[in-house]
């Protein structure tokens, strides 16, 4: 068994608290010594990492607790998060070492690589790239932090930035879809954990690329693993790519 560490949840009366609270509890190589929400104040000197489903300005807070005094190492989920707030996280992480994904699951981070790989090989000026995410009625940013993830990857895959070719979904009379643009659209509805495509589209054939969680605990589990990688490392800022060992050299 590996070395015992010592947890903490921020955001830990959340759905996504509540799931990795459990999935830490069932480990027997985890203490779980802190379980805290917004306007609660930990102590982070009990904690080895702390993983962090809250909103963006508690996890800014926590990120800047953190970094002034040189730990915990963080695990942030927390999605939509402004510029400024990104650069706050990237600042914090010069002093701790912080993994920030989008999405924890496997399958997901997965997907992220075939969609930079078709990205890559079909020609913008052919095809055109739209990324469709479904969540349930609860969730409050739109897109999604994997959304944006999956569509990082294929501007990636395109050698542009993302900033430059991103579309908002259509609506109304908006002209004929200019080439070379990535598209969104974002549907709200029901208890849907999550559901992503990302369509690959030319006037001949189109590749539909797609993920859909079954269980909220798929996320849970590949937060707690992010933790368990990430609670021994120099400070940086990682994701999902690094714990699982995609990220090429």
């Amino acid at each position: 068994m590996s070395a015992i560490f010592h947890a903490g949840i921020s955001g830990a009366r959340g759905r996504m608290g509540r799931a990795v609270s459990a999935v830490l509890d069932a480990r027997e190589d985890v203490v779980v010594s802190a379980r805290f929400d917004r306007g609660e104040t930990p102590d982070l000197s009990l904690c080895d990492v702390i993983i962090d489903f809250s909103t963006p300005a508690a996890s800014v807070e926590l990120a800047r607790a953190c970094a002034e005094r040189g730990g915990p190492a963080l695990v942030i989920g927390s999605t939509g998060l402004s510029p400024e707030q990104d650069a706050e996280i990237l600042k914090a992480a010069e002093t701790v070492a912080i993994v920030r994904s989008g999405n924890f699951s496997l399958g997901v981070n997965i997907l992220i690589g075939l969609v930079e790989h078709a990205a890559q090989r079909l020609d913008a000026r052919d095809w055109d790239i739209e990324v469709l995410e479904t969540h349930h009625r609860r969730k409050a940013d739109a897109p999604s932090g994997t959304a944006l993830m999956l569509g990082e990857a294929a501007a990636n895959g395109r050698d542009v930035d993302l900033a430059d070719v991103r579309s908002a979904p259509w609506d109304g009379i908006t002209g004929e879809r200019e080439t070379g643009r990535i598209g969104f659209a974002s549907l709200r509805a029901g208890g849907v954990i999550g559901e992503h495509t990302v369509l690959f589209a030319s006037d001949d054939e189109t590749l539909t690329l797609s993920h859909s969680a079954i269980d909220r605990s798929l996320f849970a589990k590949g937060a707690v693993a992010a933790a368990a990688w990430v609670r021994n490392r120099k400070p940086g800022l990682y994701d999902m790519q690094d714990v699982l060992g995609f990220r090429q050299a």
